[in-house]
């Protein structure tokens, strides 16, 4: 069974990893990996808000 995308959770990664790519230690390798996180984390976000925009769709049907 596949684990249910936990948008607030995601929101609050994706601020997290703005946070640690801004702090000037951050090594490029770093930001490399925080970059493949954020896009993973923004398609989720995305198709979580595509669903949701989906079923208030329907429900105005």
């Amino acid at each position: 069974m596949m684990e249910e995308f936990d948008y607030q959770a995601a929101v609050k990664e994706l601020e997290e990893i703005a946070s640690k790519a801004e702090d000037p230690s951050s090594g490029l390798s770093d930001i490399d990996r925080y970059i493949g996180r954020s896009k993973e984390l923004i398609a989720g976000c995305r198709a979580y808000l595509r669903t949701a925009r989906d079923k208030a769709s329907k429900l105005d049907d």
